[in-house]
């Protein structure tokens, strides 16, 4: 069996990676630190819409996009998956080319990690392509480079993440975790959304923790299955300034709540918003009204706790 960190016996012409989408169950922001980046304790939790990235040998980088999703997706250097490559190559020492093909189906700018899916799974792919040999927890540290959600695209699963969400470490979370991702119209950036935390904080003279710290009510929610103590601890200190920016997010938690939801959430720096369900059968049904309201543009039920980034062709 072969690995992400083992070169192939020979060379080879085409890898094809997935990796996933994630929602963040809980995301406490703190204080900037010297680098100007927001002190964060967040947990990760991968959810099974993926990416789907190909490469196949070819002179130069090329980027091609096949979208099953709305939204505008650069195919220049503004590409995470082609400054992925780019960054590899350099790092690697390596002449050789790729063209790196991918198929879209996390919502753009829609705070899923979209983007950050495609780097990891484009590192993972080059790296087995070129025949690099890079070990997974040193590839990880370098998708650190291109941003805070990559390292934990290619580790998957639960994770907690602290620092700028980088610094990574497993969380236990047993049994299966079902999820409606609500997708309303419109986009959110993000540098925008923590502006208006800062502005937020500043009007209203709130106290920021310069180093948060996890929910254990959460991590305990995760070991032991509780669905019904997950919902409860679902936190996102982004979420108010989300609100401001994008009116069309509370009214859809009130809706996903007062439904019957086991909690709901904007992902991130939004605007998908994850909605918490029992099972599977609970899910289709909050889909059904979430959807039924007008208030989103699409909704999908998927489930939770999903491998990172893994090879799953190569010739």
């Amino acid at each position: 069996m072969t690995g992400p960190g083992t070169p192939p016996a020979a060379p080879l012409e085409r890898v094809v990676v997935s990796a996933p989408g994630k929602i963040n169950l809980s995301l406490g922001v703190g204080g900037v630190d010297g680098r100007g980046y927001h002190q964060l304790a967040t947990v990760f939790h991968a959810v099974g819409l993926v990416e789907t990235i190909t490469v196949e040998r070819a002179v130069g980088l090329h980027l091609s996009l096949d979208s099953h999703v709305e939204g505008d997706v650069p195919l220049d250097g503004g590409n995470l998956a082609l400054r992925a490559a780019e960054l590899l190559r350099a790092r690697g020492g390596v002449s050789e080319g790729a063209a790196i093909s991918i198929d879209k189906r996390v919502p753009v700018a829609g705070g899923m990690g979209g983007g950050s899916a495609d780097a990891a799974a484009t590192l993972v792919a080059l790296n087995r392509l070129w025949g690099l040999g890079i070990p997974p927890e040193e590839l990880r540290r370098l998708g650190g480079e291109l941003g805070a959600d990559v390292p934990f695209a290619m580790l998957g699963r639960t994770a907690l993440g602290r620092g700028n969400g980088g610094d990574l470490s497993s969380v236990l979370a047993e049994g299966q975790w079902h999820w409606v991702l609500a997708v309303p119209g419109g986009q959110l950036s993000t540098p925008e959304v923590y502006r208006r935390f800062d502005q937020l904080v500043l009007e209203h003279g709130r106290d920021v923790r310069q180093v948060p710290e996890p929910d254990a009510d959460q991590l305990q929610a995760l070991r032991c299955g509780d669905v019904e103590l997950l919902g409860q601890t679902l936190h996102n200190d982004l979420q108010g300034p989300a609100f401001t920016l994008h009116p069309g997010l509370e009214p859809v938690i009130a809706l996903a709540e007062g439904a019957g939801a086991c909690g709901a959430i904007v992902s991130g720096s939004g605007p998908t918003i994850a909605v918490l369900a029992r099972d599977a059968e609970h899910a289709a049904e909050l889909a059904g009204v979430v959807q039924a309201s007008g208030l989103v543009r699409e909704t999908h039920c998927t489930t939770g706790g999903m491998p990172g980034a893994r090879i799953l062709e190569e010739s």
